[in-house]
């Protein structure tokens, strides 16, 4: 896997805002770049790979999908499963 520094984080901002991260790591040198999302920003993060990957970085493929759960302790002292997923992207 990558190391963190050519990771994306989704969150709460603006798809392209993603996007252009994604593009500034692969102009920086790296020839993988890894977007990771929690819940409700996965469909973001398959947006953003797919924006990345058809509109502006046509010579890069999916090379990796990973989906999991991640179990949070929630404030009533129970657990929460939160679903994630990080897809990597070569060149």
């Amino acid at each position: 896997m990558a190391d963190d520094e050519n990771t994306v984080f989704i969150g709460s901002k603006e798809t392209m805002n993603y996007v252009q991260a994604v593009m500034m790591q692969f102009g920086s040198g790296s020839d993988e770049v890894v977007i990771k999302a929690r819940g409700r920003s996965i469909s973001k993060a398959v947006d953003v790979a797919e924006i990345t990957r058809q509109r502006f970085m046509e010579d890069t493929e999916i090379t990796d999908i990973i989906t999991d759960t991640e179990k949070l302790d929630d404030d009533e002292g129970g657990t929460t499963n939160v679903s994630s997923m990080e897809i990597t992207l070569s060149k």
